[in-house]
């Protein structure tokens, strides 16, 4: 496996040469801000590197104010986020919300609380499906994504711990267990990106509501999600869900020890390596062992999968490391009806150095090293 002290330098790199000297208002990791031409605004991208940022801050200091720097353009001193629209009822605006609680848990500054706040009356008004789920979006009634396990569930988990609020905690987990009642494959253990509980989208199955096929970085985000909800509700009941869905992908991983953008079809054509959904798994591997949630074989394979994404997909071709295959996006309906077939998602722009790739890979980093 790739020596801990080259992870470790391309994890400072990142750190040093990417992040600290980037403009918070066209930060250099968004590339899908600067393709699409995006105004700066409240988004799940930049806050993935923040919280990641946070995860080396005891140690190094530099990495918490920059930290503050950037939530705070974003964040005025009353707790509001201009930039945010409550109604859109976007779960991914959601994720920035654990940032909050940790840095007013730090500073005390009640402009982190109310903001904090501000997400949690969104959850308090977003729609639901009738099994007591969140919708994903507004603009995507009664359908669940599995994204949403990661970008809204721990904010809601953080919050229910932080202020003694077990009926946060039960929300989540009875979430968490519709997830797994309803988007679950039952022959590979794998989660199906979307559930329509209409059924009536260009992508869902018309009687199972499920969509066509088991997306990579959508199970890498339940799997990092239920690391980190374990970490906040062990003692909640939440039992032993992280081992399963990670034995799924451990079993998916191929000879080289990646993971495939389309997981159970390793032998399709076009069918390839993707790095994001490989790290998200490394990371939620070696944070479930230090919790005690998996065996010592899960975590080794997530420092394979690390070891091998750091070396076959990390290179150098000036003083910022370069992380290559990354899926820009996924979805489901919305702009171009996308479908959800094999040839959607293998279709979609591949791209380096993208915020969904370099956060994972700290996040992973910060658990290995």
């Amino acid at each position: 496996m790739t020596d801990i002290s080259r992870i470790e330098r391309i994890a400072r790199d990142y750190t040093d040469k990417l992040i600290l000297t980037s403009d918070p208002l066209s930060p250099q990791w968004n590339t899908e801000a600067a393709i699409f031409r995006k105004e700066p605004r409240w988004n799940y991208m930049d806050s993935c590197i923040i919280r990641a940022l946070l995860m080396f801050a005891e140690s190094r200091p530099e990495l918490y104010d920059y930290a503050v720097k950037f939530v705070n353009s974003y964040v005025m001193p009353d707790g509001t986020i201009p930039t945010l629209e409550r109604s859109d009822y976007n779960l991914d605006n959601i994720c920035g919300g654990r940032n909050l609680l940790a840095l007013y848990e730090r500073t005390g500054d009640m402009r982190y609380f109310r903001a904090a706040e501000l997400l949690r009356r969104q959850l308090d008004e977003q729609p639901r499906l009738s099994c007591g789920s969140f919708w994903h979006k507004a603009i995507y009634p009664c359908q669940i994504w599995l994204d949403g396990a990661y970008m809204a569930l721990p904010f809601l988990a953080a919050y229910g711990k932080n202020g003694g609020d077990e009926e946060c905690i039960a929300d989540v987990l009875a979430q968490l267990e519709n997830i797994r009642r309803l988007m679950r494959d039952d022959k590979t253990g794998l989660y199906y990106h979307g559930y329509s509980e209409q059924r009536d989208t260009c992508w869902s199955d018309k009687e199972t509501g499920l969509s066509r096929n088991l997306w990579l970085r959508a199970n890498g985000w339940l799997r990092a999600g239920l690391a980190d909800i374990y970490e906040l509700t062990a003692d909640s009941g939440c039992g032993g869900m992280p081992a399963e869905p990670l034995d799924a992908l451990r079993s998916c991983m191929t000879e080289g020890n990646m993971l495939m953008q389309l997981p159970a079809l390793p032998q399709l054509d076009g069918n390839y390596p993707e790095t994001s959904g490989t790290l998200l798994f490394a990371y939620a591997a070696m944070k479930a062992k230090r919790l005690g949630a998996v065996s010592d074989e899960a975590a080794d394979d997530g420092r394979r999968a690390l070891s091998a994404v750091t070396e076959q997909y990390v290179s150098y071709e000036g003083e910022i490391p370069v992380l290559k295959n990354i899926c820009l996006v996924g979805g489901l309906g919305g702009p171009g009806e996308r479908d959800g077939s094999a040839e959607y998602y293998l279709g979609e722009q591949i791209v380096e150095n993208d915020a969904k790739g370099i956060a994972p890979y700290l996040m992973a980093a910060a658990e290995a090293i």
